[in-house]
This record gives structure tokens, C-alpha cells and sequence, in this order.
């Protein structure tokens, strides 16, 4: 069960949620900018594929039928809520 402050790094792997909410104010504009071009949005389905082994790594998810590597402090910056499946 996902709780209020569960952020895209907490999720398990191959755990399906909702993005809530992106706080873009804590991404460099470049960083932001990109995770728009991916389609990161409020309400947009996203999958945790796989993180580093060590923890502090980056973390692969699947956006739609893209995956992509989000450095940990991008994956921090993602709230998620459950999947409405």
C-alpha cells in the first residue's frame, strides 16, 4: 500500500502507480524540461523496473511504452499514488 508521501524511489519493482504530483521546484530546469519531454505528468501511469543494487543509483521505469533512468534525486522529486487498475 502506497502512503500519501510515496515517492516514485519508493515503490517496488515492477509496482504499477500514478504520478500525484512533481515537485519542480526542487529539479534543475534542464531536468525538468526533459521529464516533461518524457511525459511526466500528474496522472500519468508509471512502473518501477529496476534500481541500482547499492541504493543511492539510479532507477529504471517505464512511462507509457518508453523506459528511461532517472538519477534518485529525479525519482525523489516524483510523488505516486496507487494505480487506479
Amino acid at each position: 500500500m502506497l502512503s500519501p508521501a510515496s515517492t516514485l524511489s519508493h515503490l517496488a519493482r515492477h509496482q504499477h502507480a500514478r504520478i500525484a504530483t512533481v515537485d519542480w521546484e526542487s529539479l534543475q530546469p534542464g531536468e525538468a524540461r526533459r521529464l516533461r519531454e518524457f511525459g511526466v505528468d500528474e496522472g500519468v501511469e508509471i512502473e518501477l523496473l529496476h534500481r541500482a543494487w547499492l541504493g543511492g543509483g539510479p532507477v529504471a521505469c517505464r512511462i507509457g511504452r518508453m523506459t528511461v533512468a532517472l538519477r534518485p534525486h529525479v525519482a525523489a522529486a516524483i510523488r505516486v499514488a496507487a494505480s487506479a487498475d
